[in-house]
C-alpha cells in the first residue's frame, strides 16, 4: 500500500532529524518521535495482516491517532528550538493524513 510507504518514509525522515537532537532528549521527545512514527506504518500493516476489513479499519484509525500524537510531538519539537525548518515535515505527516483517511472512507463503503 502507497500509504504505507510514504509511512516509512516518514519514520526516516524523523530518525535523521532526531539524530540532531540533544542526546538529554534521547529518552524524551527524540524517543517519543520515533515511536510515533513507527507506529504509522506497523499499525497499517498490522490491520493488513489481520485480513479483515474491520480490523484494518481498526488499525488505520490507531495509526491516525500516532500521526496525529507525531504531528503535536513536531510542533513541540519546533518551540523548545530542536527543529527549525518543519514546513516540508509537515507537508508529509499531511500528505500520509489524507491517505489514511482516503483508505478508510474508501474501506467504510465496503463495510457498511
Amino acid at each position: 500500500m502507497r500509504v504505507w510507504q510514504e509511512g516509512l518514509t516518514l519514520v526516516e525522515r524523523i530518525y535523521r532529524i532526531t539524530r540532531d537532537f540533544p542526546s538529554s532528549e534521547l529518552y524524551g521527545l527524540t524517543g517519543q518521535l520515533r515511536r510515533a512514527a513507527v507506529s504509522v506504518p506497523s499499525n497499517i500493516a498490522e490491520g493488513y495482516g489481520r485480513g479483515s476489513t474491520r480490523e484494518l479499519l481498526r488499525f488505520l484509525a490507531i495509526s491516525a491517532g500516532s500521526l496525529n500524537e507525531l504531528d503535536t510531538l513536531v510542533e513541540l519539537a519546533q518551540r523548545l528550538g530542536y527543529l527549525n525548518e518543519t514546513e516540508e515535515l509537515r507537508k508529509s505527516v499531511e500528505e500520509v493524513s489524507g491517505m489514511l483517511m482516503g483508505l478508510q472512507a474508501s474501506l467504510r463503503k465496503r463495510v457498511s
